[in-house]
């Protein structure tokens, strides 16, 4: 019994002992896992904020990326359908240029249209009869008598523009030249007007008209100096003398031309300082207004060359103001003159007739025997000008292609004294000339 008792006393304290020991055991565990859990938590705390970081960082590249991307495969497509044709942007910009340049001509032209006119040309010319029974005893039908009755005909056409709210018409001269005719002018409401001619100038083609009235629009003149080859023009007229303000579009071609241009009646006149344009330009747009894209007058449409096409000439308006002014103030053209018949000289000419200079102008007489080198009693003869004489320079600046002794000289006044520098019998020397009024 006692024994069984001792027994149960020990394995009492040995379960004690190890309950003990377990709950050592435990609370050892807890005390350790205090730390391991603080570990974790920063271990889950450093994770999420790593994904979070990297969510936006590779969001944040990403979009870069994509961008990048997008720009170059924009530009490829771009460049691709450049080379196509098929950008639309491009095609936007360039319609909407051209939509910019139509709506500039066409408020040009509805701006300036009602201030060209036409003009009329017609004659008296002989009224022929026909007795009915020439048929008979001539095959052709001949006219058997000519009555001398005359009839108004109408004999040609051409173009003008008002420069004066007053009436006053600038045009050109070889359309008012028949000094046996009569002239209308039709104004764009369809009135028609008896036109006088107040003065035709002497060496331009150029001529000022009248009509009686107030308040007639009048078109702004231009500067024809600051014009660019490649510059767009408008050119306005009464083409062919039927198709009242006909409108064409072109640019300028050439600046300071020097042509030869004929009526179609056998004479002929040297032009120089002329604009050349690709604008249509036809018989009857003559005397009518070359406008710039603002609408001002820069030229005056004067010609166009024969069996080709888009080669059309226009006097620059800068060579017509001072002509103008004079009209309208004194009723008359007065311009200077020196009297003398001249060649241009260049580097061919110069080579050709060994000659010291490849500029100025050599004083020559014409084909005619009329046709003389220094006119008789002009202002040339009367300072000691000669035939063969070469003039250098007028007031010091070198007569050349540019500067031209007509276009100089007009520039000046009537009583003006002016230097020449000349080439006479191989020598140079400097001579003085007064101008006076060419008649």
């Amino acid at each position: 019994m006692e024994n069984n008792t001792i027994e149960k006393k020990e394995e009492t304290i040995k379960e004690a002992e190890i309950t003990r020991e377990t709950s050592n055991i435990a609370s050892e565990n807890k005390k350790d896992n205090k730390p391991k859990n603080k570990l974790s938590i920063k271990i889950w705390l450093i994770i999420i904020l790593g994904m979070f970081l990297s969510s936006i960082l590779g969001g944040f590249f990403g979009f870069m990326a994509g961008g990048f991307s997008g720009m170059l495969s924009d530009k490829l497509k771009n460049k691709v359908e450049n080379k196509l044709g098929l950008n639309n942007n491009q095609q936007q910009e360039e319609k909407g240029s051209i939509f910019r340049e139509e709506s500039a001509v066409i408020d040009v032209v509805e701006k300036n249209s009602s201030a060209v006119v036409n003009i009329i040309i017609t004659k008296d010319v002989p009224k022929f009869r026909n007795n009915g029974f020439n048929f008979f005893f001539s095959p052709f039908g001949a006219e058997d008598e000519s009555s001398r009755e005359t009839e108004k005909q109408k004999v040609g056409g051409g173009t003008g523009f008002f420069v004066s709210s007053d009436g006053m018409i600038v045009t050109n001269k070889h359309v008012v030249s028949d000094e046996t005719a009569q002239y209308t002018v039709i104004t764009t409401d369809e009135k028609e007007y008896t036109a006088q001619v107040l003065a035709r100038h002497p060496s331009l083609d150029v001529s000022i008209i009248k009509i009686d009235g107030v308040n007639f629009p009048v078109l702004n003149l231009g500067d024809s100096s600051a014009l660019k080859v490649g510059q767009s023009v408008i050119a306005i007229g009464n083409s062919l003398g039927e198709f009242s303000n006909s409108v064409s579009l072109g640019i300028v071609s050439g600046l300071k031309r020097d042509i030869t241009a004929g009526s179609g009646y056998g004479d002929s006149e040297k032009l120089t300082n002329i604009i050349q344009t690709d604008a249509a330009i036809n018989p009857g747009n003559s005397g009518g207004p070359l406008l710039d894209i603002k609408g001002n007058v820069v030229g005056i449409n004067v010609a166009v060359a024969q069996g080709v096409e888009n080669i059309g000439f226009a006097i620059s308006v800068n060579d017509i103001k001072k002509t103008i002014e004079q009209v309208k103030n004194s009723g008359k053209i007065s311009i200077p003159y020196i009297g003398i018949r001249y060649i241009m000289l260049n580097e061919e000419i110069q080579a050709d007739n060994s000659l010291p200079y490849n500029y100025g102008a050599l004083i020559s007489r014409g084909e005619k025997i009329t046709d003389f080198a220094v006119i008789p009693g002009s202002p040339a003869d009367k300072a000691g000008l000669v035939e063969n004489d070469i003039i250098l320079e007028i007031n010091g600046e070198k007569v050349e292609k540019d500067n031209q002794i007509n276009s100089t000289i007009a520039s000046l006044s009537i009583g003006e004294e002016i230097t020449l520098k000349i080439w006479h019998k191989g020598e140079e020397k400097e001579m003085q000339l007064k101008l006076e009024e060419r008649m």
